[in-house]
Formats: C-alpha cells, sequence, structure tokens
C-alpha cells in the first residue's frame, strides 16, 4: 500500500476525489511501470501547452501525486525521488504535464471542443470577409467548411495555435481574405469622448488630428469582418451625426 504524501498548501479528504474529477482533469506520466497523476483544471493544461505562464498549484485541488487520482492513492516519496530526484510537487507536476498525456472524460472532451469550434468560427468572422462580396462568411458557413474539411479541434492546444491549420483547409472551400480594413472618421468634438474608447477596442487608431472647424478626425484599421458592426456602433453613439469612410 502506498503510503500518504502531504506536501503543499492543500489537503483535500480522498473521498472528494470523484467530485473533483467533474471540474478536473487527470494529467498523467508513466516510468518505470508506476503511474505518476495529478489533479488539474484543463484551462491550465491548456495555457501549459502555449505560453506556459502559469502557476500549476493554483490550478490543482490538492498539492499531490497520485498513483491512481480516482482512488486517491498517492505516490510514496521514495517512488518520487527514485524517478524525479525530487520531492517537490511543483517540479513533478511540470515534468508530467511535459511528458504525460491528459485523461478526459468523453463530456469534458465533447464540451471543450465545441467551445474551441464556436470561438475559432467566431474568430474567422469577425476578422475576415469574402473577397467576391466584400462581406463577413456568415458562422454557418464557415462551420459547414469545418465539417466538409474534416476539421480536427483539440481540445487543449489554444484556439491561437489551431487557427491557421483551420483556415489552411476551409481555404479550398471558400474565399477568404483576412484584409484589414482603413476607415477613416470625422466627428463633432462634443462626442469625441464617447466615441473613442469604441474605436479602440473595435480596431488599431492609427492616425488622429483637429480640423479647423473643431471636428476630430481619426482614421482606424479593423478586421475586415467588423466593419458592419463598426458602422452600427459608431452611428448609434453619434445619432447619425458621423462621417465615415472606408479607405481601402
Amino acid at each position: 500500500m502506498n503510503r500518504v504524501v502531504n506536501v503543499g498548501k492543500k489537503d483535500y479528504p480522498k473521498e472528494h476525489t470523484d467530485t473533483l474529477l467533474d471540474e478536473y482533469v487527470i494529467a498523467r506520466f508513466k516510468s518505470r511501470g508506476e503511474s505518476f497523476e495529478i489533479l488539474v483544471k484543463p484551462n491550465a493544461v491548456e495555457s501549459f501547452r502555449g505560453e506556459r505562464d502559469i502557476n500549476i498549484l493554483e490550478n490543482m485541488p490538492v498539492d499531490k501525486i497520485f498513483s491512481d487520482a480516482k482512488k486517491g492513492k498517492e505516490v510514496s516519496t521514495e517512488m518520487l525521488e527514485e524517478v524525479f530526484e525530487t520531492t517537490d510537487v511543483e517540479d513533478i507536476a511540470i515534468k508530467i504535464l511535459e511528458k504525460g498525456d491528459v485523461q478526459i472524460t468523453t463530456e469534458q472532451r465533447r464540451k471543450r471542443q465545441e467551445q474551441k469550434r464556436k470561438e475559432i468560427i467566431n474568430r474567422i468572422v469577425r476578422n475576415s470577409m469574402n473577397p467576391q462580396t466584400g462581406t463577413p462568411h456568415p458562422p454557418a458557413r464557415i462551420e459547414n467548411a469545418m465539417n466538409e474539411a474534416n476539421i480536427h479541434i483539440d481540445p487543449f492546444k489554444p484556439v491561437s495555435l489551431q487557427m491557421d491549420e483551420v483556415v489552411d483547409s476551409i481555404r479550398s472551400l471558400i474565399p477568404l481574405s483576412f484584409k484589414k480594413l482603413t476607415v477613416s472618421i470625422k466627428v463633432r468634438g462634443d462626442l469625441y469622448g464617447k466615441l473613442y474608447g469604441e474605436l479602440k477596442s473595435l480596431g488599431t487608431i492609427t492616425s488622429e488630428d483637429w480640423l479647423s472647424d473643431g471636428r476630430w478626425h481619426g482614421t482606424i484599421k479593423i478586421p475586415a469582418g467588423i466593419k458592419d458592426e463598426l458602422f452600427e456602433r459608431v452611428n448609434h453613439l453619434t445619432k447619425g451625426q458621423v462621417e465615415i469612410e472606408i479607405k481601402d
């Protein structure tokens, strides 16, 4: 029977393990015929595999290394020393994430893949357009193209790292342009304050100046897919008292 290793600031009862598995996933590394497992938040695995700027311990419900996380069985200090040459939970957890596999339930995988699929579709819609019409593709058209291309969504790979592969796969099915648009906006000085923050949230203001008639003139670069959204928001905030023009 494995000896209990109580290392770290958190110490949850073993009977809570089943409940924890609803919220956390198991990362497992095998060596010398033994399993070394940690419970960790799914988003932490994704962050670790992306920029890796993350505190692993803050994303673990218990600071423990298990031989069987589902049964709450922990690894002995002797075995940790033998395999990892340390008993430091954080160091071992990082090695498990680097070298091991993530165990995930079918439902957890389905939910994460669906979430990422929707985010990828949304990003493509917002940042691209149909160069033949100059308008964004509807989300359903992007989704249909992804289905036709048999796109596999990695539940733990950051969306930013999956975008290029998805776009390359669907380009042969639908015309896509990621060209940014340059928009010129002129507005009365008293409307400038309520408009400026909105513009910064939608794109990049590349130039601005004040005209001789007291109006503010700004030039903003935006993703092609949000042109209609920009027009709608600007007209709403200014009640139509604005001069807006696509320069490209």
